[in-house]
Order: structure tokens, then sequence, then C-alpha cells
């Protein structure tokens, strides 16, 4: 198993506050509250529909919120992506959203933006390379023509590369074959633990999350139903029925 040991801090440093978004009539997500600590993976687990990928759009500023605050380190967040990535939270989103065209370097120079000088941007180019040498191996090859597997490093990687305090991660698995997910989050194990990344994960398949992460939250229809260490949580008999396939187990 990976994860699971546990942050270093106790400290949070990144807190939702009776969050709200509103999609016309339909209320998304309704008054939903949770805390990220310093140097831990948080998840966030629920069905298709349940307001994930809404919760990160919402953190991310991509979906205009109804109600509520997003505090960093106790300053309210910005509510436009390119602030939100600037003051220090950068996502890695559902279904990679690569530039196709551009190459796998251009691609992480993309995500590079908030950084001052180009000397920053090498030494945090090096750090990715160091975490996926795959993309090292393709950094001139255009992003289109990678493996999924692949498109995820690299979408993994651009979202690095703005030196995030908290990286948000919508959905890794989505798409992608079971060896391919094993690695994947492998990849996040180590940069939680060689970076002292702060993680918040939404992902569907819960068994791979909850093995993964430290603490987490259950979301559904748009509100936290339930909340705990992963620990406990994989051995909870409604988790392992809802969302872990009921007593049958997978090994990792």
């Amino acid at each position: 198993m990976i994860g699971n040991a546990g942050p270093e801090s106790d400290r949070v440093i990144m807190s939702v506050r009776n969050l709200s978004v509103d999609y016309g009539a339909i209320r998304a997500l309704k008054g939903v509250s949770l805390d990220v600590r310093r140097g831990e993976i948080a998840a966030v687990i629920g069905a298709n529909g349940a307001g994930k990928s809404t919760l990160m759009a919402a953190i991310m500023g991509d979906a205009r919120r109804s109600g509520g605050q997003i505090l960093l380190d106790g300053t309210p967040l910005p509510e436009r992506s390119y602030q939100v990535v600037s003051a220090g939270v950068s996502l890695s989103p559902e279904g990679r959203k690569l530039f196709a065209p551009l190459t796998v370097r251009e691609n992480l120079e993309i995500g590079a933006f908030p950084l001052k000088n180009r000397g920053e941007m090498s030494e945090q180019m090096s750090r990715v390379y160091s975490l996926f040498p795959r993309l090292e191996e393709r950094a001139s090859q255009y992003a289109g023509t990678l493996s999924g597997g692949e498109q995820q490093m690299l979408a993994i990687g651009r979202a690095l590369m703005a030196r995030p305090r908290v990286l948000l991660l919508d959905e890794p698995s989505l798409g992608l074959a079971p060896i391919i997910i094993t690695e994947i989050f492998k990849e996040l194990d180590a940069i939680n633990k060689t970076l002292g990344m702060t993680i918040l994960i939404v992902e569907q398949n819960a068994r791979k999350a909850l093995m993964l992460s430290h603490r987490a939250y259950v979301l559904q229809t748009g509100v936290i139903t339930m909340e705990g260490s992963s620990k406990d949580l994989l051995g909870n008999p409604e988790i392992e029925e809802a969302y872990l396939g009921g007593r049958k187990r997978q090994n990792t």
C-alpha cells in the first residue's frame, strides 16, 4: 500500500468553507466544507455527478461560486484561474487538456507562467524531468502523439511547473489501463514524499484514492456525507458496499 503514512504537519494550508455552486436552477455543491493539511494527500471520492469536478473548478475559479469561501493559509483565494495559479494552487485537469500541437517542453513552459525568470523555469523543469524521465525523453515530441499515460504525466508535470503549494488532481486515472493507473499513483506518492507536495485529489476510483491518501471526504450529490482517515474509510462497510465493489478486494 502506498500513502497513508500521514502528513508532517497538522497545519491546514487550504480550507473550503460552506462552498456552493449553481448551474442554473441546479445546485451542484451545497455548502461543502473541507480542509487540506500541509504535506498531506487528501482525497474526495464519490460517484459520477457527485460534484467532484465542480469542486475543483470552483477552487480554480473556473466555476462561479454562489456562496462560501476558499482560503489558502487563511487568505481568500482569488476567483480568476490565472490568479489562483499565481497564488499557489495548480490543477491537473480531468481529461488532461494538453496543447496537442505543442511539444512536451512547450506544454511545460506554459505551466511555468507564474515563475519570475528563465532560471527558475529551468530548475523546475529539471525537477519535473527527474520525476517523469519519460517526459525528458519525449521533450521535443508533440503532446498529442503521446500515450494516455504519458499525457497524464505531462498534465501533472505542467501543473507542477508553477511550483504550487497545493496540487489539485481531477480524475487522474480517467481512461487509463490498470497497469498505467498503478504507475501514475506511485508517481503521485513520490511527488508527495520527495517534494513534500500537498495534494488534493478527486477520483472515481475510490480504492486507489483511499490507498494513496492520508485523509478523505465522501461527496454525494453535492454534499460531504462522511470524512475521516483514508485507512478507516477503506475498512468502513458502507464505503466498501457503495464505492469499493462490496467485499471484492484488489491487490495494488
